[in-house]
């Protein structure tokens, strides 16, 4: 894959170990609005999309106001436990580092909120590693490609040249649409299974493997 000059990564699932938080976090913001419960699965499912796009999904007769205030009692839950580099999976840092020695540029295409991920940036120490974020509130969520087009123009490159890695068929759908190659991780959100279904260059059991499709 000599052609490919940028890794894209996703962040929760991805890099961060944070599904059960996430899963957590709508299940107090929901109850804080007594809405009807939902089951584990079907709440990590919609990880990955932006956090309207999400609530749509899960409670599409949930009206404006009251998404404002999920909102809220989300971020209260979420943030209330910081992103340290403990929840980081293994060799992620590691992989990075030598992602950057190689020549490589990184970048972060997700759907958390650009306040999110800030702060998990700086809790997770992964800051550095990075030139650009795309978050789902400053553009469009999966898999609509508007984060990955943004990111090759910052770049001056063309879709051939960006490598998107993520554990969600929205990460995976969103390369397809844009044109780009994609990994997918087997320790996410998503079923492998489902991931295969865009035709990744494959799937990767720990971020380091991602050095053996860049060779």
């Amino acid at each position: 894959m000599s052609d490919i000059k940028i890794c894209v990564f996703d962040w929760d699932g991805t890099l961060v170990d944070s599904e059960k938080h996430i899963v957590d976090s709508l299940t107090y913001a929901a109850e804080k609005l007594s809405l009807p419960s939902l089951g584990y699965d079907v709440k990590k499912d919609i990880i990955g999309l932006s956090m309207y796009k999400a609530l749509e999904t899960l409670y599409p007769d949930l009206s404006l106001s009251d998404v404002e205030r999920m909102r809220v009692y989300y971020g209260e839950y979420f943030f209330s436990v910081p992103q340290d580099a403990s929840c980081l999976f293994a060799n992620v840092a590691l992989s990075l580092s030598e992602l950057k020695e190689n020549g490589y540029k990184l970048a972060v295409a997700t759907g958390k909120s650009r306040n999110g991920l800030d702060k998990a940036l700086v809790s997770s120490g992964l800051k550095h590693f990075f030139d650009i974020e795309r978050c789902a509130d400053e553009t469009r969520s999966k898999p609509d490609p508007l984060m990955l087009s943004e990111i090759a123009i910052y770049y001056g490159v063309g879709a051939h040249n960006m490598l998107m890695v993520g554990d969600t068929e929205f990460d995976l759908g969103m390369a397809s649409n844009f044109g780009s190659p994609s990994l997918g991780v087997s320790y996410g959100v998503h079923e492998v299974s489902r991931l295969k279904q865009y035709k990744p260059l494959g799937i990767i059991d720990c971020i380091s493997e991602i050095h053996r499709y860049l060779e």
